[in-house]
């Protein structure tokens, strides 16, 4: 029976690479020039600190990664940032970048496959969906169904099987 599996996986690398080319563009800029800022991650914990020297040096260089993140192909749904804390001379936000789906997402994802018009079957396995059905078809209108939909996690669609 066809079947294709719902995941929401992040590509840590293009994340490294994103930071890099941030910290890059931030070397050259003038308005930076003897600035104190630092774009770190935590491959551990999942998230990105961004250390200024102020909220309007914060907001750009967020904006900065934001921006080589889609060009490295990285959906900006995967972020999760928090507010900004001032502390001294440096002002910090830390960054949550969200990998996998949680069990309320996956249940969201699942119910809505479910309502649907398209007679196919979800069922969540671990940190995936699994949906299923006799036709291909109906497989691939369920795809174009949840592309149209916002679940707040980019969505891919792998392992699709005859």
């Amino acid at each position: 029976m066809p079947s294709f599996d719902i995941v929401s996986e992040l590509n840590i690398q293009e994340v490294r690479n994103a930071i890099g080319n941030t910290d890059k563009e931030i070397a050259t800029r003038f308005d930076f020039k003897g600035s104190d800022i630092t774009v770190e991650l935590n491959d551990k914990n999942k998230t990105v600190t961004i250390t200024c020297d102020n909220e309007l040096q914060a907001d750009n260089v967020y904006a900065i990664f934001e921006k080589q993140l889609i060009k490295r192909g990285v959906d900006l749904q995967c972020l999760d940032p928090k507010e900004k804390v001032g502390s001294g001379k440096h002002t910090k936000q830390t960054i949550n970048l969200k990998d996998g789906l949680d069990s309320d997402t996956a249940k969201k994802i699942s119910k809505a496959v479910k309502e649907s018009d398209l007679k196919v079957s979800a069922s969540i396995q671990g940190d995936k969906i699994r949906v299923s059905d006799k036709k291909k078809d109906n497989l691939q209108a369920c795809m174009a169904f949840l592309k149209e939909k916002s679940f707040g996690v980019p969505l891919q669609f792998n392992n699709f099987k005859d």
